[in-house]
């Protein structure tokens, strides 16, 4: 039987493999990054269409025993580095950084991107229209607290388009300079997350007063400046700010998710599996909404979320905004798009994008 040993040298060969055929991918990266300068297309866009086809490809060819999600962010990390060897790519999220839309930035566009951290959400969508950064990341709803109206309505006034979406669980810590409970004196974070976390905290940790933080992202960084206080946070901002994780997912419910925008300038490519986000604004008369849904359901259109908004334009006039399956360019959804134009008093489309699968 070979020895310990014998097995670590053969680890150490095939780490040296993987690392010279890194370098050879890396070469045929900024290779094609030449190309396209040369004809003058965008160097520094992550690829939708292409990213989901090379991911197809690997999870038919994996032969284990790594799982496929273990796959998908091995080649995050490598898809992500060699983007950035084509073109630095810039990222604006709502900050400060360690909040749970920094780690979905990560999560869909790798680490070796640089995230900027924004104070608000309509300071992502302004960097975005800005031309400052190459895409936004906002959320826009929770599985448990329901949408972010305040994304909902910047696309009232906002030029930027859906590239992208991000589902992505949400795992609540307790995160503290402490070494034991009995030394948190003070408990930071986000209202949602404290709400999503309450019996946790009420049998673990009852004594403490529980604040309210703009994020979670800034109650790590509170934890990080006082040894007696902590903060209901991600893991990433564990890492981030050297806090102790004194408590491992407390929230109270088990699938949790919230779901981040990726905003561009730029309209993806066409992938197999599309969602389409629509702002519709409708006649304030009886039978309207009815009117406005009867074109999905006569064409077999699947709606994934519907939300009303106040129009801004006249009191109690509101607008829908609507989430389809499927691409802007299918037969139905054009089709159903042509119908609409006659039926309301105007549409806006938001994005065709490739779906996140949670």
């Amino acid at each position: 039987m070979p020895s310990l040993e014998s097995y670590r040298s053969d680890i150490d060969q095939i780490d040296d493999q993987i690392l010279l055929l890194l370098g050879d991918r890396a070469k045929a990266v900024i290779a094609i990054g030449q190309i396209k300068m040369a004809k003058g297309e965008n160097v520094n866009l992550h690829t939708a269409d292409r990213e989901a086809r090379v991911f197809e490809r690997l999870f038919e060819k994996n032969p284990g025993p790594y799982p496929n999600e273990a796959i998908r962010h091995v080649f995050r990390e490598i898809m992500s580095a060699s983007l950035c060897l084509e073109c630095p790519i810039k990222v604006a999220y709502l900050g400060p950084k360690g909040t749970f839309t920094h780690l979905a930035g990560i999560r869909k566009l790798g680490s070796s991107a640089e995230y900027i951290p924004i104070p608000s959400i309509k300071g992502v969508f302004q960097e975005v229209c800005r031309g400052q950064v190459n895409f936004g990341i906002v959320p826009i709803e929770n599985s448990t607290e329901g949408v972010v109206n305040h994304t909902l309505d910047m696309f009232f006034e906002s030029t930027a388009t859906i590239y992208g979406e991000i589902s992505q669980e949400i795992s609540h810590h307790l995160l503290s300079k402490a070494t034991t409970l009995e030394e948190i004196k003070t408990i930071y974070s986000h209202p949602q997350a404290i709400a999503q976390c309450r019996n946790w905290i009420e049998e673990h940790i009852p004594g403490p007063p529980v604040i309210d933080v703009f994020s979670t992202g800034r109650a790590a960084e509170l934890a990080a400046d006082d040894p007696t206080a902590a903060a209901i946070a991600s893991e990433l901002a564990a890492s981030l700010y050297g806090l102790n994780v004194m408590g491992k997912h407390i929230e109270d419910r088990l699938n949790n998710y919230t779901r981040f925008l990726v905003l561009s300038n730029h309209t993806p490519e066409r992938t197999n599996k599309s969602k389409t986000s629509l702002m519709i604004y409708t006649q304030d008369r009886p039978g309207g909404l009815c009117d406005l849904l009867r074109p999905f359901a006569t064409h077999g259109i699947n709606l994934t979320k519907i939300e009303s908004r106040p129009s801004r334009q006249k009191a109690w006039e509101y607008v829908f905004f609507i989430d389809i399956d499927g691409h802007v360019d299918d037969e139905p959804i054009t089709k159903t798009l042509r119908e609409l134009e006659t039926q309301t008093l105007g549409m806006k489309l938001l994005g065709s994008y490739p779906t996140d699968e949670l």
